[in-house]
């Protein structure tokens, strides 16, 4: 696979790299899927709700270690734009040393605090147990899943999104087979569902570190000792990546606790579209991951006019895609919310929200694309600061007010609208904003000397 995005057909590639970055997406989704499926049949609904419960606690938790793992691909991906090797091996270890401390130290403080963490998120007596047992063996596993997510970012950085879907399909592979056995076969209950996703997950990790390792003229990668200027740089980018992401599920948070106030149906209804809701939206984030890639080996390559034409092909792509599944919201709402839940007052509120959000789908898309170019650029306080407008300036007090409005109806209403002016913040500050001035490596003193063209991961 090429994966030099300064030259050659945009569209093409932008499609064929985005593809595998999607199915990797899907894989993942559906990894804990099965998880869950063998839970709930084997164990009971008990089980499942503290698996619900402590997959939630690890995904907040972690919020901020992956979103600074997110730096990792506009760092490397512009590293690799300028052909700069020695700033690659500089840059990656120290990466490798900080997410190692990190790991280590969530890891630990997860494990000997995990009943206190399900308190805190008033986890019902009946499911602490089982949930507190799955939460601690999934902190043991922490140094797997950042160090996987690590390598897989790594990759795409670098213009490769094929070999890391090898190492998600993999771990998808494992986990369902590991489930039933270490639930029921070695009678492990809780325990072995748990273990089936960290052993997955680690022995994922360690073929892909085998998979490199054995591949030194594919993957030229030597880490070096790193200076305080590669700390800084991952910090200033990856500080603000992280806070975004608790910005997100935080504001999440918010509008499950507006939708909770109007009764059981409607968070049945609201539950279902929002599981409808993160497999629809894969396509887009694939193509906004695509994009941060390839605009950030552009800029690192001092290619302007090619990250212009990278964010076209973008917005092109992500509103065809988004216009074909807002059409096919409108016309299947109804069969596609009835997988998840038959209940006529669930399914009613379920099937008006889709069709009343997927009027304003080809409008969040859009942020997905802005964003991504202005990530690539390395301006991750403004893609934070755009965040918190769309989530917290707009999302949320116009769900609210809407809800007031027009009662449950208003919720999407609020939320579509939120998508719409979020999209015009967004092009506003890709049209006007300063992020073509910010430079990640200007130390005029700099020792990253060995500039020999791009490196070569094809």
């Amino acid at each position: 696979m090429d994966s030099d995005f300064t030259s050659g057909s945009i569209p093409r590639k932008l499609l064929v790299f985005s593809l595998p970055i999607l199915a990797a997406n899907l894989l993942q989704a559906s990894m804990q899927v099965v998880n869950g499926l063998w839970v709930g049949n084997l164990l009971g609904s008990q089980a499942f709700a503290s698996v619900t419960v402590a997959s939630t606690v690890v995904l907040i938790v972690l919020a901020f270690v992956l979103g600074l793992n997110n730096a990792t691909l506009t760092i490397f991906a512009q590293l690799r734009g300028a052909g700069d090797r020695a700033g690659i091996d500089s840059h990656l270890g120290a990466f490798a040393l900080l997410l190692s401390v990190l790991s280590a130290v969530i890891g630990a403080a997860g494990y000997f605090g995990a009943e206190r963490l399900l308190l805190l998120f008033n986890t019902p007596p009946g499911i602490m147990k089982g949930a507190k047992i799955y939460l601690q063996i999934n902190f043991i596993g922490t140094p797997f899943l950042i160090g996987y997510n690590f390598i897989g970012t790594l990759l795409r950085a670098f213009g490769d999104s094929r070999t890391p879907l090898y190492f998600v399909v993999l771990a998808t592979v494992l986990a369902a087979l590991f489930g039933p056995h270490f639930i029921a076969g070695l009678n492990w209950g809780m325990a072995g569902a748990a273990w089936a996703m960290v052993l997955a997950q680690g022995i994922a990790f360690l073929y892909s570190l085998v998979f490199l390792a054995r591949r030194p003229h594919r993957y030229p990668l030597r880490p070096k000792r790193p200076n305080f200027r590669e700390f800084r740089t991952i910090l200033e980018l990856g500080i603000p990546s992280g806070v975004q992401m608790i910005v997100i599920y935080a504001g999440m948070a918010v509008i499950l606790s507006l939708v909770n106030t109007f009764g059981d149906d409607v968070v049945a209804g609201f539950g279902a579209a929002q599981r409808l809701d993160s497999i629809i939206l894969l396509p887009a984030i694939a193509l906004g991951m695509a994009v941060n890639a390839m605009a950030a080996q552009n800029i690192g390559a001092g290619a302007w006019s090619r990250v212009a034409r990278i964010t076209r092909a973008g917005v092109l792509f992500n509103v065809a895609i988004m216009m074909a599944i807002a059409g096919t919201l409108l016309i299947a709402a109804e069969p596609l919310v009835r997988l998840f839940i038959q209940k006529e007052a669930s399914v009613r509120f379920g099937v008006s929200y889709l069709r009343a959000i997927a009027l304003f789908y080809p409008f969040i898309c859009l942020n997905f694309i802005f964003n991504g170019v202005v990530r690539g650029s390395g301006a991750m306080f403004q893609v934070l600061v755009l965040n918190i407008i769309s989530l917290w300036i707009l999302r949320v007090p116009l769900a609210y007010w809407f809800s007031d409005l027009c009662g449950e109806e208003g919720i999407a209403l609020g939320i579509g609208l939120s998508f719409l002016l979020s999209s015009c913040f967004s092009l506003a500050y890709y049209r006007w904003g300063g992020w073509r001035e910010k430079q990640l490596f200007r130390d005029p003193g700099d020792s990253r000397e060995e500039k020999s063209g791009p490196v070569s991961v094809s």
